[in-house]
């Protein structure tokens, strides 16, 4: 039987989503949590990664499992064995084969500024304390919906087969001290969205145009692009999957 495990989690401690050798992760904590509460290797495949310090609101992951559990009170013990850091909101039946990361039609991420240093949001906004035109920058994020190459906007020698990317959605919105810009697309390369914000601070401290964007977006060029924003700010809030009202139980 296949179930889709649906969590959240701070990703200030872990080193991405990911398992990886000689360091903590959240897949791997996932799994050994998993597979003490129900007496069996579990290996989960989830639906993406994030990287080191990056947080998810909303990520999912499925896994194999023969025996019989209740999800809600699965959902309770992972409560009780996981840290604090991580949550689990629910665990969902699903068809053999459906998957995790194939399945997946769209993702999306915020990333969160704060004008202000403030003690309560540090692990979770980046502090930027230059003024910034949230105008302009909603202006040259409009350049990125739609189907692009977005090499420029990709970490370097990323092992991947099409730079193509279909945004959807890109915009930024202002309350007081706070800035979050949201993205949505069907797919996000390494290091993506760290690179289009760090591009679009460029835009909005005037440094540089809404053409020069435009000119870095089709340069396919990394160093064309601006610098990449701290990870701590990064969010992924929601995957959706082509099942109806978004519901796969």
């Amino acid at each position: 039987m296949r179930y889709f495990l649906e969590i959240a989690y701070n990703g200030t401690r872990y080193h991405g989503w990911q398992r990886q050798p000689n360091a903590i992760t959240v897949q791997e904590t996932a799994e050994k949590a998993l597979s003490t509460i129900l007496g069996s290797q579990i290996v989960t495949t989830g639906a993406g990664r994030t990287d080191t310090g990056v947080h998810a609101r909303q990520l999912y992951a499925h896994f194999d499992f023969e025996g019989f559990f209740e999800c809600a009170k699965l959902v309770y013990k992972l409560n009780s064995f996981l840290p604090p850091d991580i949550s689990v909101i629910s665990i969902i039946p699903v068809s053999d084969n459906a998957h995790a990361r194939f399945d997946a039609v769209s993702r999306t991420y915020e990333y969160h500024i704060t004008t202000v240093k403030n003690p309560f949001a540090t692990e979770l906004s980046w502090h930027y304390h230059n003024p910034i035109d949230v105008l302009q920058m909603n202006l040259a994020a409009q350049r990125l919906l739609g189907k692009h190459d977005f090499e420029c906007f990709c970490k370097s020698n990323s092992d991947v087969n099409s730079f193509d990317c279909q945004v959807t959605n890109a915009h930024w919105q202002q309350s007081g001290n706070q800035y979050i810009f949201t993205i949505t697309a069907d797919r996000f390369l390494r290091n993506m969205v760290r690179a289009i914000v760090g591009t679009l601070i460029d835009v909005g401290s005037a440094k540089i145009t809404i053409s020069d964007f435009e000119r870095i977006l089709q340069s396919k060029s990394r160093s064309e692009a601006g610098f990449s924003v701290p990870a701590h700010g990064l969010f992924l809030t929601q995957i959706m999957y082509p099942y109806i009202n978004q519901d796969i139980r």
